[in-house]
């Protein structure tokens, strides 16, 4: 099952602990009670087809899926995700209760023997390497008695796995129903193989300019209307922002760049206890840098010698050009301003080298299924350098074809490396020979054929830094100006975009913004301003100013959706051209009917194309694009005939089937009616949850809870 996959990505003690669920329904007997979502338990976060969630329950599962996802995921994503995993269960769940499916011990157990993280584990094996079951139930006893939160965390498993299982079984009763007959093999083999060739006049709808077309509001409303499941949408709002972002000013970078600069020189501090003036050296004359960066910088000193590609793009040169004990800067990279000091290069400190290794049987960390003794493995890697060596040679598909070692898919390419970081002989052979010299070495690793591919040079620098941050006096003007804007928005009789641009400041739209949404573009994770929006007392063209990292947000509620079918005017952005699409193919046909092919191409200045091999897997003609109305027509008609006017996706067209050709015949259909089966069985879960949350009545209060 992908849920015992999961499983077994999880941390040993975790592994241990939902595995033991899959077992403990037959010790703890927690299902004689009605499930996770049984009974009213506090609030409902929801309800599906009648069957309350309950809020408490909900929350212990954020909780858990919190700690166990760490901080990776923000607290909405989890709401999310947990509402989705139990909206699935749940509907799955009742229909599983209706048919009465469920799963007896000894299936369990069989999953458990079938599941190398348990079967396998030692302390769950008899004498023999056999899964004692009785060992698996103590340990499962022990838990219960000495580790109460970790039973409580694999009781949650317990339940969801066991539902698991029982959906497995009901997924493979519709699979059984999945199958696919030698006839359907054979109909899809010629859907994909039998090919058509036409010769065909196109009118595209581009000819026909949409100003021309006039499409009324109530023709909009009637389409609606018709496919109507196609345009209900979800409850939804607009907003727009202006963000008054907490960034310094050009007063702030200024005094960062002279405090900073200051740092250079040496100071005088004088002691009013000891009535002595001190100079304390600055940047330029310590001579204990560590502790001068210690003092000074916002970040420490960092004695890592550095090739030129992992310095700032924009300075590197001028970085990697500095003499021992020279300065650069200072310069802004990013939100830092940096002073540089070279203390140390390494001439030619790093090393792109690629090898192919030959191993042998006892060598260390050589792959079990190499047999090949030391003296073979010798012979053969003497034989891999002689070709090497050839003028003609291309090492790195010799290293795809002969190399035993992990790098052999990239052509045994190993990249840069300091010295010291490989095996001493591999280390002296790649520093101490020259850019492109090839050779063998041999390591406890087997033989290696090394050839230099780089050599950079390395730097270590001494940066003194500090971040670019707003002043006070930045941060209280932006409040000043966020709150300023704020009350001439609300009391103005002009829109928030006039307002805006008298002060030059930026309007963002947001729209169709969902009650479960968090991020806004711009923004981030705003979890605050989507609950304002869906407010019951925030009224349409209601304006709020609100704190938010690293600044403030101005923002204007300016739509509403409803739940249901669209308005004409929300859904005319797809409707127009379709029912634009329909007119033209209109005009084009009454100004073309009774015409031939040349005719059509003449009037229409345009030309006749051919278009060859055309299936009806792949619909798509060249110059044209994806047609499968015209594709499929071509196939139902004969040699030789010519079709009527028929709509297609890009225009109109007029075609004359010109060759038909049939593939050949198979002894028999089996593979092609295997791979039918097989995509039919892949997409029933899938679809069988879409179709039952498309019927079920659903009510969603997670808006009001998070």
């Amino acid at each position: 099952m992908a849920i015992l996959e999961n499983i077994r990505k999880r941390t040993t003690v975790l592994i241990l602990i939902i595995g033991m669920a899959l077992f403990a329904f037959v010790i703890s007997g927690i299902f004689t009670s009605d499930g996770f979502s049984g009974g009213k338990v506090g609030s409902s976060v929801g309800e599906i087809n009648g069957q309350e969630i309950s809020i408490d329950v909900f929350r212990k599962k954020i909780e858990r899926a919190s700690r166990n996802s760490g901080p990776n995921a923000s607290s909405m994503q989890l709401v999310n995700s947990i509402w989705n995993q139990i909206e699935r269960s749940t509907l799955l769940d009742q229909q599983i209760a209706s048919l009465g499916i469920d799963i007896e011990q000894d299936q369990i157990i069989e999953v458990i023997k079938n599941s190398p993280g348990l079967a396998q584990n030692p302390q769950f094996v008899d004498e023999n390497g056999v899964f004692d079951e009785r060992k698996f139930r103590d340990f499962i006893l022990e838990l219960k008695l000495n580790a109460p939160s970790q039973y409580e965390d694999w009781l949650q498993d317990e339940e969801a796995i066991i539902e698991s299982a029982k959906q497995q079984v009901y997924f493979n009763l519709i699979r059984s129903g999945m199958g696919a007959t030698l006839k359907e093999g054979e109909f899809d083999y010629k859907l994909a193989n039998n090919k058509v060739d036409i010769k065909y006049v196109r009118v595209p709808f581009t000819s026909i300019p949409d100003s021309t077309i006039v499409v009324s509001k109530n023709e909009i409303e009637a389409y609606i209307k018709k496919n109507q499941k196609k345009y209900t949408q979800e409850k939804s709002r607009d907003i727009q922002f202006v963000y008054f972002e907490e960034a310094p000013s050009t007063a702030d970078l200024e005094a960062t760049e002279a405090a900073i600069t200051q740092l250079l020189d040496d100071t005088e501090e004088y002691f009013e206890d000891r009535d002595t003036t001190v100079t304390i050296p600055g940047f330029r004359n310590t001579t204990d840098v560590a502790a001068f960066l210690d003092r000074n910088s916002d970040a420490k000193y960092d004695t890592i010698f550095k090739t030129q590609n992992e310095l700032p793009a924009n300075f590197a040169d001028s970085l990697m050009n500095l003499k021992i004990g020279e300065f650069f800067g200072p310069y802004r990279d990013g939100d830092v301003f940096k002073i540089s000091r070279m203390m140390a290069k390494k001439p030619n400190g790093s090393v792109k080298a690629s090898h192919i290794l030959i191993t042998y049987e006892g060598a260390e960390r050589a792959n079990p299924e190499v047999k090949r003794t030391k003296e073979e493995a010798e012979a053969k890697a003497k034989e891999v350098l002689e070709n090497a060596l050839k003028p003609d040679a291309i090492f790195a598909q010799l290293a795809r074809d002969n190399s035993d070692g992990p790098s052999a898919p990239r052509g045994g390419d190993l990249g840069y490396f300091q010295e010291g970081v490989m095996t001493p002989k591999f280390n002296d052979f790649a520093f101490g020979n020259p850019l492109g010299h090839i050779g063998l070495v041999e390591t406890e690793f087997g033989y290696h054929i090394v050839k230099v591919d780089d050599k950079r040079d390395q730097v270590q620098l001494a940066t003194l830094s500090r971040d670019i941050e707003p002043s006070d006096e930045t941060i209280n003007t932006l409040f000043t100006d966020a709150t300023k804007f704020e009350m001439a928005a609300v009391d103005s009789e002009k829109s928030l975009n006039d307002v805006a641009k008298e002060n030059d400041y930026i309007v963002r739209p947001v729209n169709k913004l969902k009650a479960m949404d968090e991020n806004l573009p711009g923004l981030g994770a705003q979890r605050r301003i989507v609950q304002w929006a869906f407010a019951d007392d925030t009224q349409l063209g209601d304006i709020k100013r609100f704190d938010i990292n690293n600044g403030y947000a101005v923002v204007q509620l300016t739509a509403t959706y409803k739940k249901g079918l669209m308005d004409v005017e929300d859904a005319s952005v797809t409707v127009l051209p379709i029912l634009r699409k329909k007119k033209k193919a209109e005009r084009i046909k009454a100004a073309n009917t009774g015409k031939s092919l040349a005719d059509i191409a003449s009037s229409n200045n345009t030309n006749i194309s051919t278009a060859t091999a055309l299936t009806v897997k792949t619909p798509t003609i060249p110059g044209a694009g994806r047609e499968p109305l015209v594709v499929g027509t071509a196939f139902s008609m004969n040699t030789g005939d010519t079709s009527k006017l028929i709509t297609g996706e890009s225009g109109v067209f007029m075609f004359e089937v010109t060759n038909k050709e049939e593939a050949p015949a198979l002894d028999n259909y089996v593979t092609y009616a295997n791979t039918l089966q097989a995509a039919n069985a892949s997409s029933v879960a899938n679809s069988i949850v879409n179709a039952l949350k498309e019927k079920a009545e659903i009510e969603d209060n997670r808006s009001i809870f998070y």
